[in-house]
């Protein structure tokens, strides 16, 4: 659906975006992921036809961004950021007005726009103005715009943001839903809704690609500990007995009150020591009322990647 080339931007002293490559195949939902200033907006306007890139090129669907931009805009359901609503026009105003924009026929656009607005959950605010609307329904409309005229791509820049915990979870389940029917480019901060939502994640820093790969497996090649958590009435001798198991590289205790003694142990990256944990538990007749362990994340992931290579004095910048 999307294939990259070299795609650059450069500004007067400074390049935002440096020749990048990548891909997003038809029907995925990828997540494309980087702190401010990046590249994620730029490349995602280069995308859209709304930027022009300085060098390299890109295809939507088989059509070039420079020689068949409006193909490509046809093809494209695009929601920014800061999502530019009309406020003195009410909801099903609003969408029937974008939907005639977007070539839509008149009677065509009615249905159209109902569509929208029934994926979306606008219907019950159709003839409301938008300047009274919600943070959450404002992103909804938004949205519905970029629906409504069943484009084959979605590329949304920062979907989620300025919503509530509750808003957040609709959005991730709509956002499941819309990727049974359209492929799906999400640039967003919240990386435990990039974990649950995509398959696939694109990591970008200071204008280039660090890493592009499943959440799995870029959670897999983290190379930091382990870490179990133990809370047990256990001897004070326990804590050399925990460290004495195979993976355990370090066990620091701490006494709760009533004789609970809470061990926190950290291990080796690939070892699971929950099992053993377990087993010198019973052997030793220690009372266990938690066993845990923290399981790596995207976010660890996400951060080790970049840890390497962050600049001294960044620059704060929005692209």
């Amino acid at each position: 659906m999307i294939e990259a080339r070299h795609l650059t931007k450069r500004y007067a002293g400074r390049t935002a975006v440096d020749r990048i490559s990548f891909e997003v195949g038809k029907g995925e939902i990828v997540g494309f992921l980087g702190p401010n200033g990046a590249g994620k907006s730029t490349t995602l306007r280069m995308l859209t036809c709304f930027l022009s890139a300085t060098e390299g090129t890109a295809t939507v669907a088989g059509y070039d961004i420079y020689e068949d931009s409006v193909e490509v805009r046809r093809r494209i359901g695009y929601m920014p950021e800061n999502v530019p609503l009309y406020p003195d026009m009410r909801v099903g105003e609003y969408l029937r007005f974008r939907a005639r924009l977007k070539g839509i026929g008149h009677r065509a656009s009615r249905g159209a726009v109902g569509e929208a607005m029934e994926t979306c959950s606008l219907t019950a605010v159709e003839r409301k103005m938008i300047s009274t609307l919600s943070k959450g329904y404002r992103q909804r409309v938004g949205l519905a715009d970029a629906l409504v005229h069943k484009p084959e791509l979605l590329i949304l820049d920062e979907p989620t943001n300025g919503l509530d915990p509750g808003q957040i979870r609709q959005s991730r389940n709509l956002i499941r839903e819309l990727g049974e029917r359209h492929t799906i480019l999400i640039s967003t901060h919240i990386l435990s809704e990039v974990e649950m939502t995509c398959g696939r994640v694109i990591i970008i820093d200071r204008g280039t690609i660090k890493a592009s790969d499943s959440p799995r497996n870029l959670i897999r090649r983290l190379r930091r500990p382990g870490a179990v958590l133990l809370e047990a009435k256990a001897p004070a001798t326990a804590a050399a007995r925990l460290a004495a198991i195979a993976g355990v590289k370090e066990v620091n205790p701490s006494e709760d009150r009533d004789g609970w003694t809470s061990f926190s142990l950290t291990t080796d990256p690939q070892s699971d020591v929950r099992e053993a944990v377990h087993e010198l538990a019973l052997k030793e007749g220690w009372k266990v009322r938690e066993l845990s362990s923290r399981a790596a994340s995207l976010e660890d992931a996400f951060v080790d990647l970049l840890k390497e290579e962050t600049p001294s004095d960044p620059v704060e910048s929005k692209t």
